[in-house]
């Protein structure tokens, strides 16, 4: 079997413009235009997100669970998280340590869709 050396998500989003100012200025992602107008992808170190306008699909709000599309590991989880917490991002899940050996923390995106953040937790 291959190994897999890059992981990229793909995402439908009601507003592009929307989505495109949330990634860059609240998670500090690239924005980058292809030649489709109707898609943007948003890069950060080694993650691609894919987004696509799709204004009349269902909003990821009302997909629940569904919405969640990643787990991203971040540096530095503590500023990070005060960062998106002060912009008024909505915190789906506050910051704390876990059992499993992660500090992790989860937010709603403007579109709707969860993610989740987290650091391997210090011991």
């Amino acid at each position: 079997m291959p190994s897999i050396s890059k992981s990229s998500f793909v995402i439908a989003v009601p507003d592009l413009k929307a989505s495109a100012a949330f990634y860059r200025d609240i998670l500090g992602f690239t924005v980058h235009t292809i030649p489709d107008p109707g898609w943007l992808f948003y890069t950060s170190g080694n993650c691609t997100i894919m987004a696509g306008e799709c204004r009349d699909a269902i909003p990821p709000r009302k997909l629940g669970d569904h919405a969640y599309f990643a787990y991203l590991q971040v540096e530095d989880i503590d500023s990070f998280y005060e960062s998106v917490r002060l912009a008024g991002v909505e915190i789906g899940k506050s910051l704390r340590d876990e059992p499993w050996g992660m500090r992790e923390f989860g937010l709603v995106t403007s579109d709707g869709h969860r993610i989740m953040f987290g650091s391997p937790a210090q011991q």
